[in-house]
């Protein structure tokens, strides 16, 4: 079997459970972008040194594999997920973000104003899947505006993962002084 379908050469594409829709439906959108960044967070993790923040990118990577399967499912689809028993985002991996946060800011990194990335390939790294992961939660959101089809939790989780993913940066440059 190819991996080459041609099924999309039209500009439409399939969710799961086989609808069609346009390849820039609000869905489509967000959960691309959300792929745009587990890659992005790929890159920061080769790029780490650090054990812990390598385990954590690795978690929240597993992580945004649950929200990107529930944001490909058409609203008429998703109790038909559910019932399927797929991975879901659930509040321990949003504990974890917090935890994260608290555990670096417990750090007393040292910041000033507006960060400027580039210190460090690492630390750059983190800040392009920050900003990817900005551009995700406003995809996601505006795809929850428009059709209520999207959990709270999840744009919980992206807010924070910026947050998480700043910070990391911030721990990354604090450790070249």
């Amino acid at each position: 079997m190819s991996i080459s379908t041609r099924t999309g050469d039209s500009g439409e594409t399939s969710l799961m459970y086989g609808k069609r829709v346009p390849k820039d439906h609000p869905r489509v959108e967000a959960y691309g972008t959300l792929d745009e960044l587990n890659s992005s967070l790929g890159l920061a993790r080769a790029t780490a040194s650090d054990p812990w923040i390598k385990e954590q990118l690795l978690a929240t990577q597993k992580d945004l594999v649950a929200i990107m399967g529930e944001l490909a499912v058409a609203e008429e689809d998703q109790a038909r997920y559910q019932a399927a028993s797929y991975p879901m985002l659930t509040p321990d991996m949003l504990e974890r973000l917090d935890l994260s946060v608290k555990r670096m800011e417990d750090q007393s990194i040292r910041f000033e104003g507006w960060a400027t990335p580039g210190e460090t390939l690492h630390a750059a790294a983190l800040d392009v899947a920050r900003t990817v992961c900005r551009r995700g939660e406003r995809h996601v959101y505006r795809l929850q505006r428009e059709t209520q089809s999207v959990r709270d939790i999840i744009i919980q989780y992206l807010n924070r993962l910026s947050d998480e993913l700043w910070l990391m940066a911030r721990l990354e440059e604090s450790r070249r002084d």
